[in-house]
């Protein structure tokens, strides 16, 4: 997963607060241990109150405003998304909302929860040992009990599906107009109820057991500082401890706890933001170029130099070595998933490869004018932009069928050297099928093309078949 601008100082400043927020929960105590014995207080609990107060300020500050300047940063990334255009919109409305849970509540909690446990053991210890070792045979419990209720969350699964509702539901209402000439409006609209369901069944299961660890973590926080405060009342009926003592560990005690609590507690509202965060960084996006080179246009020669792709920790090409002559037309078959658009997607330049380069003519594409590259491609997608304007430019609504027909004439429109077609027919019927075909019959000769096909139909209009499995070339 790439890294999210700016984490590392956010991190810093909270562990830095997080500090801070320790020594004024050991001061406070004293002080509370102090006035709770008959002692004279003097100004130091009142100071530890006001500083404590004035840190909490300063946390929310500085967390509200790192997630809106997160969430800014990742709305901008994905207006530049090259992925379903549903999903996309689920991202940048859903998912990047969702972020705030885990940026704003459950990431300061952590850091919390590694900060004050651990200053409050130290106090205990130098205060009374009995004390400090049961505090610290069962403080872990409350992290190890949530890791095994967390275990079985479905926040992933959650988002995955409403992801998928999100996608579905804008395709189905662009085309609403065809499904209902066609009579297949009543069965999208099954499944789209089918999905919804499946969403709000994970749903109801994350509830559940966020509502079980919830309980689960309140009774082991409860029982442990009850463990705590027996064994002092017995102590101090006895004479062996002192009532300042005695104060002063029932006042720390439940502060070693509480952070790992509100962690807890906050684990599984942060954790489909967690989720969502990854999926937006992991989202593939235009890259900006910014090279000079120019060459002469016409149908280029194309190798792949051992290249690689990985979007964070999945691997989309390994190590792909394919050379692609000037006006050849070659046809990429595999399982989806393989790796087939990643390789369109490089050569137009909306990824760069994590290793290896691609070259064009024998320069290397990063080096390219990106615009002049261009205005040399002529690429048809599975699902075609739409633009107002003109038929040359682009009607509005339209079915897929005329999607694809119009966004070939587009591509027949220009005289590009480079052809890219990614499963131009996938969504069409026979006879519109035939159409397309027929139209790219034109498109081809005299000009290098690369064809994702999934359906024979197309694979027969390339001079040379290659195919992918798991990112790798095999024949």
């Amino acid at each position: 997963m790439p890294p999210l601008p700016g984490l590392r100082q956010y991190l810093g400043l909270l562990t830095v607060l997080g500090a801070l927020t320790a020594v004024t929960v050991l001061v406070q105590a004293d002080g509370l241990a102090t006035l709770l014995t008959g002692d004279r207080v003097g100004a130091t609990l009142f100071i530890a109150i006001a500083a404590r107060i004035l840190l909490a300020v300063a946390h929310g500050l500085v967390t509200s405003r790192f997630t809106a300047s997160a969430q800014t940063g990742l709305r901008r990334r994905l207006l530049d998304a090259t992925g379903d255009p549903g999903e996309t919109a689920t991202r940048i409305t859903k998912g990047v909302d969702a972020t705030a849970t885990y940026l704003a509540g459950y990431l300061p909690a952590m850091v919390l929860s590694a900060m004050v446990p651990i200053a409050v053991l130290a106090r205990l210890f130098t205060a009374d040992l009995t004390s400090a070792l049961i505090v610290t045979a069962t403080v872990p419990l409350v992290p190890l009990f949530a890791a095994l209720i967390g275990a079985h969350t479905r926040a992933r699964t959650q988002w995955t599906l409403l992801t998928r509702l999100g996608g579905h539901f804008l395709d189905v209402v662009r085309g609403l107009p065809t499904l209902k000439l066609f009579g297949r409006a009543q069965a999208q609209a099954q499944a789209v109820r089918e999905m919804a369901d499946a969403h709000a069944d994970a749903t109801v299961k994350t509830l559940r057991v966020a509502f079980l660890s919830a309980l689960v973590l309140e009774l082991i926080a409860t029982l442990s500082i009850a463990l705590v405060a027996v064994p002092i009342g017995f102590r101090l009926l006895s004479g062996s401890m002192t009532a300042h003592t005695a104060m002063l560990v029932l006042v720390l005690a439940p502060e070693a706890y509480l952070p790992l609590r509100a962690a807890g507690a906050k684990f599984h509202a942060a954790a489909e933001g967690l989720t969502a965060l990854r999926e937006i960084l992991n989202t593939p996006t235009v890259v900006r170029h910014t090279g000079v080179q120019t060459r002469r246009p016409g149908p280029p020669e194309v190798v792949f130099d051992r290249v690689s792709v990985h979007y964070g920790d999945t691997c989309a090409l390994s190590e792909v070595d394919l050379t692609i002559g000037s006006g050849e037309h070659i046809a990429l078959v595999g399982p989806s998933g393989a790796g087939k658009s990643t390789m369109l997607a490089l050569l137009l330049g909306f990824v760069t490869p994590t290793s290896g380069r691609v070259l064009i003519d024998g320069i290397d594409l990063r080096d390219l004018d990106h615009a002049a590259w261009l205005r040399d491609t002529a690429w048809l997608p599975q699902r075609p932009t739409v633009f107002h304007g003109t038929v040359t430019e682009n009607p509005g609504k339209l079915s897929a069928g005329q999607r694809q027909r119009i966004g070939l004439s587009r591509a027949l429109s220009r005289d590009a050297g480079l052809i890219l077609l990614d499963e131009p027919t996938a969504r069409l019927d026979t006879q519109t099928e035939a159409t397309v075909l027929s139209g790219a019959r034109k498109l081809l000769p005299g000009r290098t093309a690369l064809l994702v096909a999934h359906r024979p139909a197309l694979a027969a209009l390339a001079s040379r078949t290659i195919e992918l499995r798991h990112g790798k070339v095999t024949a």
